[in-house]
């Protein structure tokens, strides 16, 4: 995708074999033949709602830190992933508690998606004792691994491996666990990514890697650092199968992910997702916007997947538009419950630093 167009272009989903000749290849793994579908959301009240309030959570936490950065009340750096909620949302709700993730500098919605509580993590943004890593990790580094988040990662495409590592435990231990890699199109380029996936290609790893493709690795137009035109196409050269979904659709992403699930539990091997969304905000807070029209982001705010969303579960009757209202009444209040606990909370204290080194310093 050019990030330059003139307006989002909703991508064909589409599927591509291992490898050029997979039809005449018996051995070459392709996408599950009848797999086992995702329910329509649209059908499911409880999984709609469930969906469209994590979005909401994902939502309105980050424009709580936007605004706690912008007052100074919070420190250090923030990347927002406000307009891609449907990524995180999708792919999480195909998976269980005991599957595992990693996540980027940019994974404050895979950390809510996979279930974390509010409170926690805006305890760990505001450097507080009761953080998920006692306020020493922040925004980058965010982890919960009660709910099978191995952690976000400051470093471009570190968590590639470390998710490929996860799988490969999963499969010596005999489990059905699954391990999901979130990244963005700018780690498609860092030699992780390209390590991490031969590997879990080779060994037949149960590994989701999904690319969180919104135009732009910082500054810089995915459409001017690959050669080819979709992430997805990349997975030929690893012998697994890739698919290219619209990640401001949250079914779509839903059952891709679904799919990607059932193929990794029945031992079929790995995949390679990408999802095609776009970020509302600049790279980081500091970010000018330099690089983007004005006119391209309003064009993208106006395929926004919450706004989407709503609009197809009240087309359809799954939820009238008193539900949608009370659930963006309960998220907004949950947020604001965990601003109140974060600020209230003790904060993380410089002489117990040295507590978490794994090697302590001798003195």
């Amino acid at each position: 995708m050019s990030a330059e167009t003139d307006a989002p272009q909703k991508p064909r989903r589409t599927r591509r074999p291992a490898r050029r000749d997979a039809a005449k290849d018996a051995d070459a793994p392709t996408m599950t033949e009848g797999p086992p579908k995702a329910p329509r959301l649209v059908a499911d009240p409880v999984l709609a709602r469930q969906a469209l309030s994590t979005m909401w959570q994902i939502r309105r936490f980050e424009e709580a830190v936007d605004d706690l950065f912008a007052r100074g009340l919070m420190h250090g750096t923030m990347h927002l992933s406000i307009g891609q909620e449907a990524v995180a949302t999708g792919a999480c709700l195909a998976l269980t508690r005991e599957d595992l993730i990693t996540s980027t500098h940019r994974g404050h919605g895979h950390c809510i998606a996979k279930g974390a509580q509010l409170d926690r993590m805006m305890a760990e943004l505001l450097a507080k004792q009761t953080g998920y890593c006692r306020g020493r990790g922040g925004s980058m580094h965010i982890a919960d691994v009660e709910t099978g988040n191995l952690g976000a990662n400051g470093i471009v495409g570190g968590g590639i491996p470390i998710a490929a590592g996860a799988a490969l435990a999963q499969k010596l231990r005999n489990t059905t666990n699954v391990a999901v890699s979130f990244f963005g199109d700018g780690a498609t380029n860092e030699g992780a990514f390209h390590e991490g996936l031969n590997l879990a290609a080779v060994w037949g790893l149960p590994a989701i890697f999904i690319c969180e493709n919104n135009g732009y690795g910082m500054s810089m137009s995915s459409s001017l650092s690959m050669a080819v035109p979709r992430v997805s196409d990349r997975a030929v050269g690893y012998g697994m199968p890739g698919v290219t979904v619209d990640g401001n659709d949250v079914q779509e992403v839903f059952d891709a992910v679904t799919e990607a699930v059932a193929r990794a539990r029945a031992g079929e091997g790995p995949t390679l997702i990408e999802a095609i969304t776009y970020r509302h905000k600049g790279h980081s807070k500091s970010d000018q916007n330099l690089y983007r029209t004005r006119e391209e982001i309003e064009k993208w705010r106006a395929a926004d997947p919450i706004g989407r969303f709503e609009a197809t579960l009240l087309d359809a009757g799954t939820l009238g538009q008193a539900d949608v209202h009370a659930v963006r009444a309960e998220v907004l209040e949950a947020i604001r419950a965990a601003i109140k606990a974060g600020n209230a909370a003790a904060p993380s204290r410089a002489d117990e630093l040295l507590s978490g080194v794994y090697a302590p310093v001798q003195e």
